[in-house]
């Protein structure tokens, strides 16, 4: 710092800054570790929904071959989502999406024109549908609990290499600066001090 102030006022202002940078850098360590946790969590969640979306998929081509079907119900039509019910809670300071629901277009149909398999066949479709959404919001929650990471990271270190290091350093220029002046008014003190004795010296009469 060009403007760093060479007192002992500076230098309890620069003890006390370096105080609370030292209290404040383990709650900031803490957080990016229990975010750590959860962007690993997230993308153990996320792998588990692909295989889970790959299932539905699989399953859902078994009936591909009967969806080209003239019946009485639209199966497509009938695994449209139409809503997707979220909330958010907070975890490690930051909202989370969280899935409650997914909500379908109904489509009525006729029990006695529609082929056995057709309701099998909707809820494999609303399913693959549900994996999907499913799946999307863990990529959402993936995203913002990385972009907190990054955000606490960049703190972590502005603490440990810069802001902590710095003032460590400015302590230490201080009271070498102090220290150096007060040998400099003790060695000044003793030449006043012998200048004086050897002055009443010359003066006492012989």
């Amino acid at each position: 710092m060009s403007d760093l102030k060479l007192t002992k006022t500076e230098l309890r202002a620069q003890q006390t800054r370096l105080t609370q940078f030292l209290r404040y850098l383990p709650t900031l360590q803490l957080k990016k570790s229990m975010l750590q946790f959860e962007v690993m969590a997230a993308e153990m969640e996320i792998s588990r929904l692909r295989d889970d979306l790959s299932l539905s998929v699989r399953q859902a081509e078994a009936f591909a071959a009967l969806l080209v079907e003239k019946v009485s119900i639209d199966l497509v039509q009938s695994a449209d989502v139409l809503h997707v019910k979220k909330r958010y809670e907070n975890i490690a300071g930051i909202e989370i999406p969280i899935l409650d629901a997914v909500v379908f277009r109904e489509a009525p149909y006729a029990l006695f024109d529609t082929p056995p398999w057709a309701d099998r066949a909707i809820e494999i479709l609303r399913e693959m549908a549900t994996a999907r959404e499913k799946l999307a919001i863990a990529a959402e929650k993936k995203r913002a609990l990385e972009k907190e990471l990054r955000e606490v990271s960049i703190r972590v270190n502005l603490f440990e290499k810069i802001l902590i290091p710095r003032a460590k350093g400015n302590i230490a220029k201080i009271r070498i600066f102090l220290g150096d002046q007060q040998l400099a008014a003790i060695a000044t003190a003793k030449v006043a001090k012998r200048k004086i004795a050897e002055a009443k010296a010359k003066a006492a009469p012989e």
